[in-house]
């Protein structure tokens, strides 16, 4: 960071870490003993869609790569495209098989970051759920390296704030949690949630 960087206020950006969301399995037992919430089984990478050969053939080929596990759960790697245009590679795992689906998102991320489409990363999102409609996302913003929580309301879409600062404060010790309440982006109608 240079002089002018300094006088003019300028910081440099945090490097993604992608290794931050092996920290996900430890969070989930701190969520299920401490506020009842389980996973899901699901989880997604978000991306801004790139048109283009190279950045197809990437996509496939992680998306190859992950339905190739012969211990997956359910229906293979879903590609999905959400109503604003960005693209979604959606996992499926066992509600008890965590790690996997962690070494799914961070397998995608990896092979996109490493491709040179890193830029593109938008956040990653694992799903749990605690009885009723109660629904919780940790999100993981590539960007900044760092999580919070969304807890919508039922079907709806709104956010239960409350529950958003209860669990951050909960699960402070285990993940890097984002300061920046302003960052805390609700993101409606993730696909698999």
């Amino acid at each position: 960071m240079g002089f002018l960087d300094v006088l003019l206020g300028r910081t440099k950006p945090v490097a993604p870490d992608l290794d931050q969301l092996f920290a996900l399995p430890s969070a989930a037992v701190t969520l299920e003993a401490a506020a009842s919430f389980t996973p899901t089984g699901t989880g997604s990478v978000c991306f801004a869609t790139v048109e283009g050969a190279a950045f197809t053939e990437v996509r496939e080929e992680v998306q190859e790569l992950l339905d190739a596990d012969s211990e997956r759960q359910g229906p293979p790697v879903e590609a999905v495209r959400d109503e604003y245009g960005y693209s979604w590679l959606v996992s499926r795992r066992g509600p008890d098989d965590l790690p996997a689906l962690v070494g799914d998102l961070h397998a995608v991320n990896s092979a996109l970051e490493s491709s040179g489409f890193g830029p593109q990363l938008l956040c990653s999102v694992v799903s749990f759920q605690s009885g009723g409609d109660r629904r919780l996302e940790i999100v993981y913003l590539y960007k900044r390296g760092t999580f919070y929580p969304m807890c919508r309301l039922g079907g709806q879409q709104k956010r239960d704030n409350a529950l958003e600062l209860q669990m951050s404060a909960l699960l402070k010790d285990d993940l890097r949690i984002e300061p920046d309440l302003s960052r805390w982006f609700p993101i409606w109608g993730v696909p698999g949630s």
